[in-house]
């Protein structure tokens, strides 16, 4: 009973532990994923989102610190609750066996004792027994009157060591016999009751060691519950703050085309023989848009992009927008070319202060070498003016916003005259030949079958011709290619393959 009770305790307590454990590893498997699936952004695209959207990265971080919360208690758990309790555990393992080895060896004791008794016991009574015989055997000869005196004092002598033999056995089973009930006594009343009292002590420690472990837990639950309660708190706050009708009436205005409605059919009444009139209202033909292409995730409007500080956003086209979107998304260019032109005129005024500082003292630094740098800012700058013209342009003609031209001051001309440019890379000849660029290919795609483009913006194609791939493919099916001959127009997406 004690060996079963003095192990149980324990190593039920540190499986529930380990059990706790996993689960704990499971949520920091939980946190991992949050940290990688949550999606990051510049704070004005934050600002920006559905209160759903938003409130689900909010629950992500909220799982995440619960995730390190549970993970704190894990290690916790480790180091100070189950380490102590399989080291007590193996030495209350070890003291129960040593106990179990001293009672076992005192009843071997007791057992040889034992045995030594039954031995002179056997012996005094296998003694006793020829004495007995060698006394009749005397008695005869004594009654015999054909026994000689020699015969007579041969049979006394026989029964006397008989006797006496016999008396020495008698002696020594007493003394054995004594000897047992000493050791038999010693045993039940002193030994046993010794390691019973060691096993007893044993299993108050081993309790105590259960008891602090409870408490131990407790504590340090106690100790992460606020935070966790706390995590908790503002998930559940962050569910009550959602409000589904502004996020309704946000995707609505994100995506209002702001087009007319088509005008009424007129009645042509041909039994008057009036000639129909061709209307003169013409129908503004909008891109079609499917409802589960806005949650499409290969729909620009819901990436989150962050520009390049090396290299200058490329010019998009957005006339396949309707107006109000389009002037929604130039607004967007706008700001974030400028946000961008901020940071290469900082970054370049950074540099020509340096490279002042380098040639009043040459000791700190060679000023050429801040040459590459500070020509590459400059041609990023004009870029970002040019495409920032463009763009306020575009708005301007969408009806929205006024023009403002942003011309390359003296200051960038003196730099890009400085550095090793060719007259034929000049900043001006650069912006004036983008306003007349043609549309850069994409890539280059095969016909895979025969398409006669019979509809309208469509171009027809022949197998296995070789095509220029100049729009992808926008969630609707077709895609705009580039003929040979410089015709422009859609195929179906699934008539080509791309190269």
């Amino acid at each position: 009973m004690c060996r079963a009770r003095s192990g149980t305790g324990c190593s039920g307590l540190l499986s529930f532990f380990r059990t706790c454990q996993r689960s704990w590893i499971g949520v920091q498997i939980f946190g991992t994923l949050s940290k990688k699936y949550s999606r990051r952004g510049v704070k004005e695209d934050q600002d920006t989102k559905p209160s759903n959207q938003q409130a689900f990265q909010d629950v992500l971080n909220q799982l995440n610190d619960y995730a390190a919360q549970r993970e704190q208690l894990s290690e916790s758990m480790t180091l100070s609750i189950c380490v102590e309790l399989s080291r007590n555990l193996q030495e209350l393992r070890q003291e129960r066996k040593n106990h179990l080895c001293e009672v076992k060896k005192a009843q071997q004791n007791l057992e040889s004792s034992s045995k030594l008794l039954e031995a002179s016991k056997k012996r005094f009574e296998k003694e006793w027994r020829e004495a007995e015989k060698a006394n009749q055997q005397t008695e005869k000869v004594q009654l015999d009157a054909n026994a000689t005196k020699a015969d007579m004092e041969k049979a006394k002598q026989h029964t006397h060591l008989r006797v006496h033999l016999a008396d020495e056995c008698k002696n020594d089973y007493a003394s054995q016999l004594q000897k047992y009930n000493k050791e038999q006594n010693n045993f039940y009343h002193s030994e046993i009751l010794s390691v019973y009292k060691k096993l007893q002590e044993m299993e108050e420690r081993r309790i105590r060691l259960l008891a602090d472990g409870y408490v131990q837990f407790s504590e340090t639950e106690k100790n992460v519950l606020p935070n966790i309660i706390k995590c908790l708190d503002a998930i559940s706050s962050t569910g009550r703050n959602i409000n589904e009708k502004q996020d309704t009436l946000a995707l609505i205005e994100q995506y209002r085309s702001g087009a007319a409605p088509p005008a009424d059919v007129e009645f042509e009444d041909y039994s008057q023989g009036v000639k129909a009139a061709a209307s003169d209202n013409t129908t503004t033909h909008l891109p079609k848009v499917r409802i589960k292409q806005l949650f499409h995730k290969k729909n620009k409007n819901f990436q989150v992009t962050s520009p390049d500080k090396n290299t200058p956003s490329s010019l998009e086209d957005l006339s396949r927008l309707p107006p109000d979107q389009r002037r929604r998304r130039l607004q967007e260019k706008i700001d974030d070319i400028q946000k961008e032109l901020q940071r290469e005129t900082e970054q370049s005024e950074a540099m020509m202060k340096m490279k002042g500082v380098y040639e009043q003292n040459s000791q700190l630094g060679d000023p050429s070498s801040l040459q590459p740098q500070i020509t590459q800012t400059a041609h990023n700058i004009a870029k970002l003016r040019g495409e920032l013209n463009k763009y306020q342009v575009q708005l301007t003609e969408a009806g929205g916003g006024t023009l403002q031209h942003y011309p390359a001051s003296s200051e960038y001309i003196t730099v890009l005259s400085e550095s090793s440019v060719s007259p034929s890379e000049n900043i001006y000849e650069c912006e004036f030949d983008e306003d007349f660029d043609m549309d850069v290919p994409i890539g280059q795609c095969t016909a895979l079958y025969d398409f006669d483009g019979g509809s309208e913006g469509a171009v027809s194609m022949h197998v296995g011709e070789q095509l220029s791939l100049m729009l992808e493919d926008q969630g609707d099916g077709w895609v705009q290619v580039q003929r040979a001959s410089g015709d422009v127009g859609y195929v179906p997406a699934s008539y080509i393959q791309i190269i």
